[in-house]
């Protein structure tokens, strides 16, 4: 995949708006970074264009979708080789109970991020789900007590110029 272009002051400033609220109006956001709304609405077309803007999401409290209990879990897989790591990637998304998947480096082949409704769940989903499959050689988890995102992410490369 080919390098993303560096963002110029204005993209930079749109996209940083954004983050904090998609739902932002047009004229607003064209008032926050300072150009016609018109241009402003060209340079978000452009950044879609460009896959700097990805889509547009709504924040839900996962409280609210029965997922009061999250956890890391820590998986290794064997053997390890390139048609593994993608299948049991793609599997592990299909699971109901898992959020995010990370593929690592390291001591630990996999990151799942998973939401469930209670500590029964999640052991069930650890032993019934992840332990059952034949692959995976060993896992460890742990409980999130709490946890934060920064709803809006700095670019941290210079702005073009």
């Amino acid at each position: 995949m080919p390098e993303t272009p560096l963002l110029d002051r204005i993209d930079s400033q749109i996209v940083h708006a954004l983050q904090r609220d998609a739902r932002l109006p047009l004229r607003d956001l064209a008032e926050i970074v300072g150009v016609a709304a018109s241009t402003c609405s060209e340079r978000i077309r452009r950044l879609q264009a460009r896959e700097v803007i990805s889509g547009f999401h709504a924040e839900v409290d996962l409280t609210a979708l029965g997922r009061s209990v999250e956890a890391l879990v820590f998986a290794q897989v064997r053997p390890l080789s390139r048609d593994l790591i993608e299948r049991f990637h793609h599997d592990a998304l299909a699971m109901p109970e898992v959020m995010a998947v990370f593929v690592l480096a390291g001591g630990d082949d996999f990151l799942l991020h998973v939401g469930v409704g209670d500590v029964q769940q999640l052991h069930s989903f650890l032993v019934d789900r992840l332990s059952s499959r034949k692959e995976v050689v060993q896992f460890r988890s742990s409980i999130v007590f709490t946890h934060g995102r920064k709803q809006a992410l700095e670019n941290l490369r210079p702005p073009a110029t």
